[in-house]
């Protein structure tokens, strides 16, 4: 495997999966693919779309190639900062990566500084359980993900689990930890 030197925005990324993702416990099942370093960052730097599924096809191909390798966190520091853009990409590399058959070996999840979920109010803190310092395409193996959903107690619980938590720190503070994740130079 080659080593890719981190980026500041992989960087930015890493602190929030660490303070936000896994200090929250939004996601219970991040502490351990984290643990054993067994998640990949990588910087798409590139506001082209093509680029950007030209990037998300050489991740699928990575996966395949590295079984060690559980998850990879494609972050877009550059172009996809207007949340509409940003769900057009999403929707456009969910349809590649059933066109390039993928679909039942791998999942996509989405993150945006902006996050909002359709139907919620936009000052809710709920959308922060999926916001992000930059945007980010997550790229889930799903054998690993039916794994760790069958071994949790309660995996339905999870979503409103979140919306309590994110409601209970509330919006100013979860901003606040948000922005602290961000590289300033």
């Amino acid at each position: 495997m080659n080593y890719i030197p981190p980026t500041p925005a992989c960087e930015d990324v890493k602190r929030w999966l660490d303070t936000m993702v896994i200090g929250h416990n939004f996601c219970p099942f991040a502490r351990f693919v984290r643990d054993q370093q067994r998640i990949r960052y990588v910087d798409i730097a590139s506001d082209d779309m093509a680029e950007v599924l030209t990037g998300l096809r050489a991740e699928f191909d990575h996966l395949d190639e590295t079984p060690k390798t559980s998850t990879t966190l494609v972050v877009l520091p550059l172009g996809w900062q207007d949340f509409e853009d940003y769900l057009l990409l999403v929707d456009v590399a969910q349809q590649s990566l059933e066109h390039w058959g993928y679909e039942g070996c791998y999942q996509l999840a989405s993150f945006h500084p902006d996050y909002l979920f359709d139907g919620e109010p936009s000052g809710a803190a709920s959308h922060f359980t999926n916001r992000a310092p930059h945007p980010v395409i997550h790229i889930i193996r799903e054998a690993e993900m039916e794994q760790a959903l069958a071994h949790h107690a309660d995996p339905e619980s999870i979503p409103q689990t979140n919306i309590e938590t994110a409601e209970s720190l509330g919006k100013k503070a979860l901003q606040a930890q948000l922005d602290a994740c961000k590289h300033r130079d």
